[in-house]
């Protein structure tokens, strides 16, 4: 269906901006936080992060789509996004392993797309003036609804502070990851055969787990088991772990009820590797704090340095809160700092084995830069274990 014939959509915003364009994907519509995020690619990976549970997600570059969609980049089982905003939607799809296009993989989810609007401005906004709530409609029987009618709908709409999410995206029961990693992308199986499948044990707790960083602990030795975000200390070590695993996920990590208690009752006992929510969680766990970012940080070219040996990363991130520097504790060390605006990119423990990074080691939207960390976990389980 070309642009001149898809439906008329409108993104609204809380202050009462009004965005116009053309609808694709699910004709529905959908409330959530609107964010943006940087990347050049990737925009299945994105739709597919539990992590954007809650927000309608606008691509700053202009022309997505053009790769189409397939089974294997999913990051979960389905997009989890409230929304997508872009400002082409490519007419074509053009790659081998592509198995739909964008808006039927967004139609069959259930989630609306818009495309035709000014990303530019958007983002220029949410910048200056931070992330707001929206309305992203879609829906053919909303046309009847004025401009004003949903500026009140997302006013009315809960804010980002204070949603435990995790808990909605989480898995229900426990189960043994079985998958791998894509043969011929990314470290490939070169890496993969440095190390004996099943070595150890981990534990990964679910706050909305990318399955890319099962692959990741796969990868270097792990034999993982995927347990609920709900899960309390004792619920975890009965499958006798060799290390825990954080993982990402969406929402206010103060909300996620119990999670810092059940951290703390691992520290000491079993090394402990924290992701995106995963460090702000071991944050709260040490007894520092969290807070909301302005627009946070979302993309795939993030400067990160690791203070103790220099060396810069190129990473990818997706969060909204951040760990208080203010609230750092003697036990505590700020390991890495975001050189764009120095918040806090990771912890250790000086005491216990136990770590974490604010942003995602395992994407690799193009640089490995950060991929020694999954092996850093691996080595500190082994030495734990002598």
């Amino acid at each position: 269906m070309s642009a001149t014939t898809r439906p008329t959509a409108r993104l609204v915003l809380e202050d009462g901006t009004v965005y116009r364009g053309r609808a694709f994907g699910a004709p529905v519509d959908r409330f959530g936080e609107v964010v943006f995020n940087t990347s050049m690619a990737g925009y299945q990976e994105i739709l597919t992060d539990p992590s954007y549970a809650g927000q309608i997600v606008t691509m700053t570059y202009p022309l997505i789509g053009n790769y189409g969609v397939n089974e294997q980049d999913n990051e979960s089982a389905k997009p989890h996004v409230e929304g997508f905003l872009i400002r082409e939607l490519s007419g074509q799809r053009s790659n081998y392993r592509s198995d739909a296009d964008l808006s039927q993989f967004l139609a069959k989810a259930g989630v609306p797309g818009m495309d035709e609007i000014d990303t530019r401005a958007l983002t220029k906004k949410l910048r200056v003036a931070g992330v707001m709530r929206g309305v992203l409609s879609c829906a053919p029987e909303s046309e009847k609804l004025s401009d004003a009618d949903l500026v009140d709908r997302a006013r009315s709409g809960p804010r980002m502070e204070g949603q435990n999410l995790a808990a909605k995206v989480s898995c229900k029961e426990p189960y043994r990851w079985e998958g791998g990693f894509v043969p011929g992308f990314g470290r490939a199986e070169t890496d993969a055969a440095k190390h004996a499948p099943n070595a150890f044990k981990v534990v990964a707790v679910d706050f909305g787990i990318k399955q890319n960083i099962l692959r990741c602990l796969q990868e270097v030795g792990a034999e993982v088991t995927v347990v609920p975000a709900t899960s309390s200390a004792t619920d975890i070590l009965k499958h006798k772990p060799d290390g825990v695993f954080l993982s990402n996920g969406p929402g206010d990590p103060a909300a996620v009820t119990g999670a810092p208690e059940a951290i703390k009752g691992l520290l000491g006992k079993v090394p402990v590797f924290g992701i995106c929510l995963g460090n702000q969680l071991l944050g709260l766990a040490l007894g520092m704090k969290t807070y909301k970012l302005k627009f946070g940080h979302r993309g795939a070219n993030h400067p990160v340095l690791e203070e103790a040996t220099g060396k810069v990363e190129i990473t990818s991130q997706n969060h909204g809160f951040a760990v208080d520097p203010k609230s750092l504790l003697k036990n505590v060390e700020v390991t890495h700092v975001n050189l764009n605006d120095k918040t806090v990119e990771g912890l250790k423990h000086k005491e216990f084995p136990a770590f974490s990074v604010q942003y995602h080691p395992e994407a690799s939207p193009g640089p490995h830069d950060s991929f020694y960390l999954f092996g850093r976990f691996r080595e500190m389980i082994l030495a734990a274990r002598k």
